[in-house]
């Protein structure tokens, strides 16, 4: 799998992939692998990308909502996409 709008390990049009957070521009080293299940189907994923302090306040957010199916280091959702 890679990230839609970087692809497997390139950075995006601002640089390496940063934080989702809000306000946030350090680098990501996470990526939150999630779905609304109300409006997704069950193999629909889509994903945020979290800093190392921004990882437990945007996992909770998604698994409050029952949305949050993975947690995932970047290099190794870069190397799993990698093949």
């Amino acid at each position: 799998m890679s990230l839609d709008f970087f692809g497997p390990g390139a950075d995006g049009p601002d640089g390496p992939p940063k934080c989702s957070a809000k306000g946030c521009r350090a680098a990501a080293s996470w990526v939150l692998v999630w779905n609304n299940p109300k409006l997704h189907t069950p193999d629909r994923r889509k994903t945020w990308l979290a800093c190392g302090e921004h990882r437990e306040q945007l996992s909770q957010f998604l698994s409050v909502r029952g949305f949050l199916r993975e947690t995932v280091a970047l290099a190794d959702w870069d190397a799993e996409s990698e093949g």
